[in-house]
């Protein structure tokens, strides 16, 4: 075979296999497919030829969902993962077949929002259709605990400026980091899409026991709140459309009488001037010139009136117990009530007996206090006392506020206190308690660990017996003063021994 034959056959062979090649490549080509797997929570659940129709079979099936929540989408589930992938294989499943697949085994999702809100202690999340329902609730909440014009005024940056008394706000904020971020969010989770049900939620937590009270004829602010373990500040913030604890209620009306359960925290900071009390103190004078029969008020008395400057912090309404006073000013003098009583015994036959004056009752801290915490109901919890603050604070002395006996000693806490839940004294710290006569007992608590009396000492109105502090379950250094009478847990309002 010469050179010319080998070359043709090379050739022809060449081309040959170069026409099989052409040919086995279309054969690929034509039998290559592109089509979508379907996974559903990790499993896949199906191959489909259009994931478009898988998509709107979800959106446009799903019209209650869009009813509900007044969308105009709904999504696949957060879940659903579409793959895609070139196959030999020509079988496919139908859109409508995946899609039930997907409808029985997950839940479909809305464009909503996630707000994340991490306190201190715990985190949770709270789901919203719009973030000005979330927004419209934050303010709601605020608004509760805090008068709707002042919280205007603040924001608006145009507060009056004090003349001679009143308050401004300086700072407000919540003590948690909120996040808010667009999500794709369940049907199944809760979504809030009301302003007035996101408000409940934070103002009483999720599920509460509602608890609502009929007004009777007769029935305050004050009565109803205390009948249901409410102080009056308390009811109003369930209650937001009283004003104060003066406002009237209408017989036949239904209030909130629900205990809050706040799921933020909310702190403004106050600047105050105002005028406060300074009770004077009765006091006895002998006179051996009076027969013994005598007895007469020589002095009136006559409360004086201080204008304190201070500034304090309000966490959901309560004033905490740390208060920063700047300034006194003394605007009325206060005049000591005196009773004259006579000593000269002018019968033989009676004996020397010293007359028992009731009601000679002084006050247990120095001047420059207030009263941060009344007598009453607080958080569902009755508390038994009144909170004294300033006055000099942290160290600053406190007194007997009568003649009696000490039957009680305990400075066994540290000198300041861990905080609100320090469980050290029972809550109460370092305390003393004071016997006095006519079964009267007073208590002072929450004090520094120096004690300058003992169990057994016979104390005189007046006498310092320790400095205030901060031990035990207290937000801030400050005395708690409780009377009662009968026994020694048998509280009541200590105001009643001043105001008579």
């Amino acid at each position: 075979m010469n050179r010319r034959n080998i070359l043709t056959i090379l050739i022809t062979l060449i081309i040959g296999l170069i026409l099989i090649v052409c040919h086995l490549g279309d054969k690929v080509y034509e039998e290559v497919n592109s089509f979508y797997q379907v996974y559903l929570n990790g499993n896949i659940i199906g191959v489909i030829k259009d994931e478009d129709k898988l998509y709107s079979l979800i959106d446009d099936n799903q019209s209650s969902i869009k009813n509900e929540y007044n969308v105009k989408n709904v999504y696949p589930p957060t879940n659903l993962r579409i793959v895609k992938t070139n196959t030999f294989n020509s079988k496919v499943d139908n859109e409508e077949e995946v899609y039930k697949k997907i409808e029985e085994k997950d839940d479909f999702t809305i464009k909503g929002y996630r707000v994340i809100i991490r306190g201190e202690d715990n985190s949770y999340g709270v789901n919203v259709i719009d973030k000005e329902v979330f927004y419209n609730a934050a303010k709601r909440f605020v608004r509760a605990f805090l008068d709707e014009d002042e919280y205007e005024k603040y924001i608006n940056n145009n507060q009056s400026e004090i003349i001679e008394t009143g308050r401004i706000i300086e700072d407000m904020q919540f003590l948690e980091d909120i996040e808010i971020k667009e999500d794709f969010i369940s049907v199944q989770d809760k979504i809030f899409t009301d302003e007035l049900e996101l408000t409940q939620f934070l103002l009483f937590g999720d599920n509460p026991e509602t608890k609502t009270y009929t007004v009777k004829l007769g029935d305050t602010i004050e009565s109803v709140s205390n009948d249901n373990k409410l102080n009056p500040e308390e009811f109003l913030t369930a209650n937001t459309k009283y004003k104060s604890k003066d406002s009237l209620l209408r017989v036949g009306d239904t209030v909130n009488v629900t205990l809050i359960d706040p799921q933020l925290t909310f702190v403004y900071d106050v600047y105050k001037i105002s005028d406060e009390w300074d009770y004077y103190v009765p006091e006895t004078k002998k006179d051996s010139s009076k027969p013994t029969t005598y007895k007469e008020i020589t002095t009136p008395g006559q409360n004086g009136i201080n204008r304190v400057t201070e500034r304090y912090a309000v966490t959901n309404g309560v004033q905490d117990q740390g208060v920063e006073i700047i300034s006194t000013e003394v605007i009325r003098e206060t005049i000591n009530q005196v009773t004259t009583i006579g000593t000269r015994n002018d019968n033989p036959y009676i004996p020397n007996n010293p007359v028992v004056v009731t009601g000679d009752w002084g006050w247990p801290t120095n001047k420059g206090y207030v009263i941060t915490s009344n007598y009453g109901w607080r958080w569902g919890k009755m508390h038994q006392g009144m909170d004294i603050s300033g006055a000099g604070n942290f160290n600053s002395p406190i007194y007997a506020v009568g003649d009696g006996k000490v039957v009680l000693v305990s400075n066994s806490c540290p000198s300041r206190g861990k905080g609100y839940g320090d469980p050290c004294g029972g809550g109460m710290g370092n305390s003393i308690l004071i016997e006095h006569e006519n079964g009267y007992y007073t208590r002072y608590a929450h004090l520094t660990q120096t004690m300058y009396v003992k169990v057994g000492d016979t104390v005189t109105r007046g006498q310092k017996i320790s400095t205030m502090g901060n031990s035990g379950s207290s937000t801030g250094v400050h005395l708690h003063f409780a009377v009662a009478q009968g026994s020694q847990t048998n509280y009541f309002d200590p105001m009643r021994l001043y105001r008579g």
